[in-house]
């Protein structure tokens, strides 16, 4: 089957299997690697993308359902200011980036922010219920998120909360 997408903000379209997952597409096709095989279940958050504006696990999706959609990936992602928020609030709270489940984190921590600046601990722990880190204690990584948080709104609007 044929198949029409948008990728990291790129038009494609790709001949496939119906059933094959997002995950082998990015990673076999496009050489993507940030999104990780995980546990195929889509409970560890080492798959995770942006599948048309959720956090969602690329293991999960079949091919026929990216018709039409729209993808962002860690790469992708990568290009854009708002990652840089992320990453340097993340070094101000000590979060490491092991390279297993950075796709997990970040993008769940960029959808989080595109809803509040400063989440509060029930906001973050309801994200992140799908990311399992093991590299990064809880506590930490919802630090992470509230420094990206303040340090985005004052690139925003100039002042912090």
């Amino acid at each position: 089957m044929t198949i029409r997408f948008i990728l990291n903000g790129e038009d494609m379209e790709i001949s496939t299997e119906a059933n094959q997952r997002l995950i082998s597409i990015l990673r076999e096709r496009f050489n993507l690697t940030a999104s990780k095989n995980g546990c195929f279940n889509g409970n560890c958050g080492v798959c995770t993308v942006i599948f048309n504006g959720a956090v969602s696990p690329s293991c999960l999706i079949p091919a026929f359902r990216i018709q039409e959609s729209e993808i962002i990936t860690l790469e992708g992602f990568s290009q854009t200011v708002e990652y840089q928020d992320i990453m340097a609030g993340f070094a101000r709270a000590g979060v490491e980036n092991c390279g297993y489940c950075d796709a997990g984190k970040i993008l769940t921590t960029e959808l989080l922010l595109e809803q509040k600046f400063q989440p509060s601990r029930e906001d973050f722990a309801a994200a992140f219920r799908g990311v399992q880190c093991r590299c990064t204690d809880a506590e930490a990584l919802y630090q992470g998120v509230l420094a990206a948080g303040e340090l985005r709104q004052r690139r925003i609007y100039g002042r912090s909360s």
